[in-house]
């Protein structure tokens, strides 16, 4: 399957869920999105990009906290969702865009997510690339991966190889996906992250 295809396949099924996405999926993002934020340190100074957006549940977990936020998606319809939750947020915004081609300049982002994204991908490593272009050198990535689309070690090996460090894999039992928080390293042989699992028999 030709890479566009499989983008269209995705943007078609994002704007048919797009009427009834939070309604469906609202409780799972924002336990999500919690895990990806969990002890994430972000200055009123920050610039945050959020890829592959969404609703933009996140937006209002780091608005309040950082001078810009910057979602996008290519989904038409569920962008439309994303720009009427941002209304009475005077420093965040929406973009229809490509995530393979993040339309910013070099080193814009102190921190970047891609939650619920990497699995609707044709090349999720291109897309991690683009992430890591557009966001400073010491920036942190969040990361998430259905774990029906990944197994634990075929997500570590996805985002060292687009050289990310991992510092802390949560694999919580009662999330749907692992959540990596990372930082950009030119190393392609990393050390065993932090694991967060709250299963007893991990």
């Amino acid at each position: 399957m030709s890479e566009w295809k499989k983008k269209r396949q995705t943007m078609r099924h994002y704007d048919y869920l797009a009427p009834v996405y939070d309604a469906q999926y609202y409780e799972e993002q924002e336990a999500k999105t919690k895990a990806a934020l969990d002890g994430l340190i972000l200055k009123e100074e920050n610039f945050i990009l959020d890829a592959g957006c969404g609703t933009g549940l996140l937006f209002s977990h780091v608005a309040e906290r950082v001078k810009l936020v910057v979602g996008i998606d290519i989904s038409k319809i569920i962008l439309k969702t994303a720009k009427n939750r941002v209304k009475s947020l005077a420093n965040a915004a929406v973009v229809r865009a490509d995530t393979d081609y993040i339309p910013f300049k070099n080193q814009v982002f102190d921190a970047a997510f891609a939650i619920t994204l990497l699995q609707n991908l044709p090349n999720p490593q291109k897309t991690l690339n683009d992430m890591k272009r557009v966001t400073k050198q010491h920036a942190t990535i969040v990361a998430t991966g259905l774990k029906k689309a990944f197994s634990e070690k075929e997500l570590k090996r996805l985002l060292r190889e687009a050289g990310l460090k991992i510092k802390i894999l949560r694999q919580d039992k009662n999330l749907k996906e692992y959540v990596a928080v990372c930082t950009k390293s030119q190393k392609k042989t990393l050390k065993e992250p932090q694991r967060f699992c709250n299963s007893p028999e991990e």
